[in-house]
């Protein structure tokens, strides 16, 4: 039985890692989600998740994209995945929006985090403006990240530079996306 135990001990600790990466984000991979994933391959990877794919039909149809959204059992909204190619099963995934926070990388930066927590462990290496966010490019994990101007104290409707200094500390992430190459 003693020697029974530290096999257990490690077993569950594998376990538990295992069920940890399925909210990892690193450079080309979410979850189990990687650069090298094909939308064929989705669900199985969410099979048990609710996976719905917007195909460009009906409302959609002028899309140039697929995009296939993933909602847990209860209902939450925990990614969207857009392909590269429309209509093709073989394509692998473009970008992976993220909208539930237990999504994490190895530094603990989620989408609950705020622009200090984003600085303190990563370099942002651009800047973007839209007309409503400022995008923050963080190449090391190949992430951007979209402020809401309005956290900056900007309402006008433009796109204007903005400077990391001009990001206040609290400012609350928008959106959270992951890019593949």
């Amino acid at each position: 039985m003693k020697r029974i135990i530290p096999y257990i001990v490690l077993l569950l600790t594998f376990s538990q890692c295992k069920k940890e990466d399925n909210f990892t984000i690193a450079k080309d991979q979410i979850g189990k989600v990687t650069s090298l994933t094909q939308v064929h391959e989705l669900k199985e990877i969410f099979a048990k998740d609710s996976l719905v794919a917007n195909l460009g039909e009906g409302d959609f149809a002028n899309a140039e994209f697929d995009e296939y959204l993933v909602y847990d059992k209860k209902g939450k909204h925990l990614l969207t995945l857009v392909s590269k190619e429309q209509h093709d099963s073989t394509s692998v995934i473009d970008n992976v929006q993220i909208f539930d926070e237990r999504y994490k990388t190895a530094k603990g930066l989620h989408l609950s985090s705020v622009f200090k927590d984003i600085i303190g462990e990563y370099s942002v290496d651009k800047v973007e403006s839209t007309f409503t966010t400022a995008v923050l490019i963080i190449d090391e994990l190949n992430v951007t990240i979209a402020i809401d101007k309005k956290e900056l104290g900007i309402n006008d409707f433009g796109v204007e530079k903005i400077r990391l200094d001009q990001i206040p500390d609290m400012a609350k992430i928008k959106y959270f996306t992951i890019w593949f190459d």
